[in-house]
């Protein structure tokens, strides 16, 4: 049994998931490569296929619904769940395995990067690794290292298409502890390279305003994809 499962929902990533499956392609013994996707029409399958990761399929595009597929079908002892436009430094898995060998009780995330040079990038990480360590809020592109018995304790991630991330750790914070490593989570510029850089961040947060207040998911996620 895979001591490893790493879990990766996608739609459409043929330009990013070659370059973390990559990455993962190094690691033989003991990983898991789940790849779970939502009716890609790029060649997203057959990159997974080529790849020999354990290919899933989402009936519909809802990526807390494709997150808990591959968790439901994972053999490893630990989840890692990461998105398809990341990547990963060259010593991750020696610095993951040596924390989660000593403790099984605790949940991980990785510090935040984005992979682009500019200096407004560098403000953008310092911030969102601040609020981590002190608020213990990682989103989705931090990724997530958890024990599988952890992970079906407090229910996994629910049926959201969005929020899914802050869905699950606001309820694993009443059970669990969670802790940022020093290990980095590199993750594409492309949303705030795609939009005002401040904009981009603006809309963010106010999504998430708009959710801890109890606005359906249904209007967020239309106002997230409209443009």
């Amino acid at each position: 049994m895979p001591k490893i499962s790493i879990i990766i929902p996608t739609y459409n990533e043929s330009n990013h998931l070659p370059l973390l499956l990559s990455d993962l392609s190094i690691f033989n013994e003991g990983i898991e490569i789940i790849i779970v996707d939502c009716n890609s029409n790029d060649k997203t399958r057959d990159i997974a296929n080529i790849y020999g990761t354990n290919l899933q399929k989402s009936p519909e595009k809802n990526r807390g619904l494709q997150l808990n597929i591959g968790a439901k079908k994972a053999k490893g002892e630990w989840l890692i769940f990461i998105h398809a436009d990341s990547r990963l430094s060259q010593d991750w898995l020696k610095k993951v395995k040596s924390i989660i060998s000593k403790q099984k009780n605790f949940v991980y995330f990785f510090e935040f990067k984005i992979n682009n040079k500019k200096i407004i990038y560098r403000f953008l990480e310092l911030a969102v690794n601040l609020r981590a360590l002190f608020f213990k809020n990682p989103y989705g592109d931090q990724g997530l290292i958890i024990h599988r018995k952890t992970y079906f304790k407090n229910k996994g991630y629910r049926k959201i298409p969005l929020m899914e991330d802050l869905d699950f750790t606001k309820r694993l914070k009443k059970n669990s502890q969670l802790k940022l490593l020093t290990t980095p989570l590199f993750t594409s510029s492309r949303k705030w390279e795609k939009n005002n850089f401040i904009f981009q961040a603006f809309k963010n947060w106010n999504l998430r305003r708009r959710w801890l207040r109890g606005e359906s998911i249904k209007s967020l996620y239309f106002d997230y994809y409209k443009n």
